[in-house]
């Protein structure tokens, strides 16, 4: 979006570019006109060079957006495996020996 205006922008000072020099001074002397298209020139170039930096950041962040949802997925998933193993694999007894835990613990790898 930001692209097409600054393109629809373009044209619009190059059309304006040809409309003084069709129309000669309108009230200007020629220095004064070819001053503020060199003004024109410099502010549209400042404009081109915002938008890059703004594409590259933009991009830059949605770069990290995406890398923080695969890793939210990621934890997400293995909460849901740790609540669901504490939910089913409480012990059966009052007390479980150590080697039933390790036994427990090696199922579930």
């Amino acid at each position: 979006e930001l692209e097409n205006q600054l393109t629809a922008k373009s044209k619009t000072l190059d059309e304006l570019k040809q409309s003084l020099a069709l129309n000669g001074s309108a009230g200007q002397a020629p220095e004064a006109q070819s001053l503020r298209i060199a003004e024109l020139c410099e502010m549209k170039d400042s404009i081109v060079n915002q938008v890059a930096q703004l594409k590259a950041s933009m991009e830059s962040i949605l770069e990290q957006w995406r890398a923080y949802d695969e890793i939210y997925a990621e934890v997400s998933l293995m909460t849901t495996r740790y609540l669901y193993c504490i939910d089913h694999c409480k012990p059966s007894g009052e007390e479980t020996s150590l080697e039933a835990l390790k036994k427990q613990v090696k199922t579930l790898q």
